[in-house]
């Protein structure tokens, strides 16, 4: 019992080191959605491909660019230019689960090279659509809506 409780801690260890964020640093959907709703939304950041930004995201949300790739790192640099390093930042994806997203990491990592103190990444496991928009929380784009 002990070498299995061991070996699962060790795995579980292992899934958390391969994300370059503290768990206090996740936000939930729900509590992203209550703070838009109440007109004190942080700075929204999509790294997601411009054609799944285009056919739905978070309400406000910038479209920074996917950050896979090298020129989408630099669209992300360039829309957080102007912003305080203090600035509330919230980035997102959901292109995909988010244990594979190619997206996200490298925005986070990015970010805080920048010197931004206050990055958190929204929660989506599975995906924009599945944890975002149908739960009907505010989003904006051209996609009908559910």
């Amino acid at each position: 019992m002990a070498i299995l409780s061991l070996v699962c801690w060790s795995c579980l260890g292992q899934e958390a080191a391969s994300d370059p964020w503290a768990a206090g640093e996740l936000l939930q959907p729900a509590e992203l959605a209550q703070a838009i709703q109440s007109g004190k939304a942080p700075v929204l950041l999509s790294v997601a491909f411009p054609v799944l930004y285009k056919g739905k995201h978070i309400v406000h949300a910038i479209n920074a660019g996917p950050t896979s790739k090298p020129e989408g790192i630099e669209a992300l640099k360039t829309a957080v230019a102007k912003l305080p390093k203090d600035a509330d930042l919230v980035i997102y994806c959901g292109c995909c689960p988010m244990v594979k997203c190619p997206n996200i990491r490298p925005a986070y990592r990015t970010l805080k090279e920048l010197g931004f103190t206050h990055v958190r990444i929204l929660s989506l496991p599975t995906n924009l659509h599945t944890d975002w928009v149908s739960k009907d929380y505010p989003s904006e784009g051209t996609a009908a809506s559910n």
